[in-house]
Order: structure tokens, then C-alpha cells, then sequence
């Protein structure tokens, strides 16, 4: 490793329950610009328990979800010194996401689990975690996290839009970044194909030979959440609990058919937000960047170049910023920006164990 290489395992479970990705990370300062490599990078799939504990962890009890933050906590530091055994590079610091419980800026609340103390204590690494909770606390949404390393690491690129549980956006607009999540992606999509006996819907080939229901369609395109003003605005499992998940299921159309109007309604809503800004290029990441009638969609609704990278950037491209983050916090250099989350001021986020 070069001296002046700072090696970070970045680590993140999405609302799409996929996993915990996992990037090992070099990064450098050259010129004033930062610069990554990944050393490795890996997906490690939940245990069957453990996944149906996550997927149903607002329903939990206190006791209950607080014994889930240490279980995961312990299957994190397991996986991370799995991990660890293949390569000589030896991190300076883990950096979490965790997993996403609560996301109710508007009550001060959000919670992610997978406890840092235990990541800290098992793996004998300086861990950061909990990067939401001073944002909120600042009058934040909390979210998104990642505009500032698409800023730093990928800002050769107008747009950066990732397709995860929810798909969101950050962009540069009058020398400042903007972000926000645009609708649900995964979240909705993964619903349907496990109702048809399938963890997802393969390049979207259900969602190809359906038809579009045009109540439906209407329906979702007149959630309120689509005529919110500004850019501080974010999207969590309770409002998609509430708001989008009834109007799929009180639709008594096919699977295919629902999955078409969700798939063309999600790429409607990007092609809405990608033509009102200006800009060439459009860098596509996380699950949904692989499924290619989302992607042939997302392409027919805008004049933009949608470019889908190569495949350890599509699965891992949030791993490798949230090791950034971690990066930046050790640092204390500012990680999540005011102009993104609606915060009343920049900060350098995160716990640290």
C-alpha cells in the first residue's frame, strides 16, 4: 500500500434487502481531486432469519429490535472478518450505512441498525456508523448521503442516479449539489416479482410482456409527494408503507401488468426530473441498473445519455461512498452538504467507535 493511500471498507444493506455490500477501498488526494480504487468488493446475502427479521423490524418491539441491532452488528463483523482473510490490505476504518428502520425527518427521527460498538469490538477497527442522525438533528433530511462522493469521486458525470429500494438523483446546479429521491424502485418492483415466486423480476422480463394499467398508472402519478417544491425532500419504507403500497394492492390487475405501470412509472418520474436540468450525461448505478427494460424506459423518457457503468461500479458504487464518507469523517471534513438535505448547516457526520 502507498503511503499516501488511505484503505477504507465501506458497507451498506439497502431497503431492498439484496444484501451487505462490502468495497475495500484506496483512496488518495492528488491535485486537490480525490481518486478511489477498490481492492475488493463482495456481496455477502442475508441469512433466510436474519433477512425476515430486517424486513419486518418496524413491526418489532423495543426489546426485539434492539436484540436485531446486535444480531446484525454480529453478522456484520463476522462477514467483515470473512472478508478481511483474502487480502493483505488491512483498513484503517469501517464505514456503515447499516440497515434503515425509521426515516421520519419531519418528527427527528431516523434509526439505522447494526451497532458500531460491536463492528468496533469484533473487528478490532475504528468504526463509523449512524451518518444520518446529526443531519436530522440539524433540521436535515438525512438523506441523500451520497451527493457529496458523487461530487468528489464521480463528478465527470451531469447526473448521478441510482436505482436502489428508492431511486434518487444529485446533480451541480449554480455551483452547488443537489439531491433528492425521486420515487420507490426496488422496493416496489422486488414486491411484485416475490408475489410471482422470484427475489426480482429478471431484465425486467415480466414487467416487458405486461400492459400498462392506466387507472394505476394515473394513481401513482398523482401522489402528492410528486408535486413537492425544492430539493430537500427524501423517501422511507413509511411513506412507501402508506402511500404507494396500498394503491398496488388494491389493483386487481396482473403482476406483469403492475410491474409494467410501476417500471414505466418510475422512469416517467426520472425523465420529468433529468428534462427540466441541463446536462449530457446520466451515470446509472445500484440493482435497478441491471435490469434493462428499467433502463430501456429511463431511456425513452429523456434526451440525456444514459450510461450504465461497469458492474462493480453498478453494485458497489455506494459501498465505495459510504467508505468515503467514513474517510471524510476521520478527517473531520464536511460529508453531508445543507444544499442537499435542507439541513441548517454542513457537517462532518457520523459516530465513531
Amino acid at each position: 500500500m502507498n503511503p499516501s493511500q488511505y484503505p477504507v471498507l465501506g458497507m451498506m444493506s439497502g431497503t431492498s434487502l439484496d444484501g451487505l455490500d462490502m468495497a475495500l477501498c484506496l483512496f488518495s488526494k492528488e491535485d486537490n481531486r480525490w481518486h478511489y480504487m477498490v481492492e475488493k468488493a463482495e456481496t455477502v446475502a442475508y441469512p433466510t432469519i436474519l433477512r425476515s427479521k430486517l424486513s419486518r423490524a418496524t413491526e418489532l418491539s423495543g426489546w426485539e429490535l434492539t436484540r436485531l441491532d446486535i444480531d446484525l452488528g454480529n453478522f456484520m463483523a463476522d462477514a467483515v472478518n470473512i472478508f478481511l482473510k483474502t487480502t493483505t490490505c488491512k483498513p484503517l476504518l469501517l464505514a456503515s450505512h447499516g440497515h434503515t428502520v425509521f426515516h421520519r425527518p419531519d418528527l427527528g427521527i431516523t434509526t439505522q441498525i447494526g451497532n458500531g460498538a460491536v463492528l468496533a469490538a469484533k473487528t478490532g477497527i475504528r468504526t463509523v456508523c449512524d451518518f444520518r442522525s446529526m443531519d436530522v438533528a440539524l433540521g436535515g433530511q438525512g438523506a441523500p448521503l451520497v451527493p457529496i462522493g458523487d461530487q468528489l469521486l464521480f463528478g465527470n458525470y451531469d447526473f448521478c442516479l441510482n436505482l436502489g429500494g428508492f431511486c434518487n438523483i444529485s446533480y451541480n446546479e449554480n455551483g452547488q449539489r443537489r439531491a433528492f429521491d425521486i420515487a420507490p424502485c426496488n422496493m416496489a418492483l422486488n414486491t411484485l416479482a416475490e408475489q410471482k415466486g422470484a427475489p426480482y423480476d429478471a431484465d425486467g422480463k415480466w414487467a416487458r410482456i405486461g400492459n400498462r394499467h392506466v387507472a394505476l398508472w394515473n394513481e401513482l402519478n398523482q401522489l402528492e409527494y410528486y408535486r413537492k417544491e425544492g430539493t430537500a425532500k427524501s423517501l422511507g419504507k413509511e411513506w412507501y408503507d402508506s402511500h404507494f403500497a396500498p394503491l398496488l394492492e388494491k389493483n386487481n390487475c396482473s403482476e406483469d401488468d403492475k410491474l409494467r405501470t410501476v417500471t414505466e412509472h418510475i422512469a416517467f418520474q426520472i425523465g420529468k426530473v433529468l428534462e427540466v436540468h441541463a446536462g449530457a450525461q446520466v451515470l446509472l448505478t445500484g440493482g435497478g441498473a441491471l435490469n434493462t427494460f428499467l433502463v430501456e424506459s429511463i431511456q425513452k423518457e429523456t434526451s440525456k445519455q444514459v450510461v450504465v457503468p461497469d458492474l462493480e461500479t453498478v453494485n458497489f458504487k455506494e459501498a465505495i461512498i459510504f467508505a468515503f464518507l467514513g474517510l471524510l469523517r476521520r478527517n473531520d471534513e464536511i460529508n453531508v452538504l445543507q444544499s442537499v438535505t435542507g439541513a441548517r448547516q454542513d457537517c462532518s457526520s457520523g459516530a465513531v467507535y
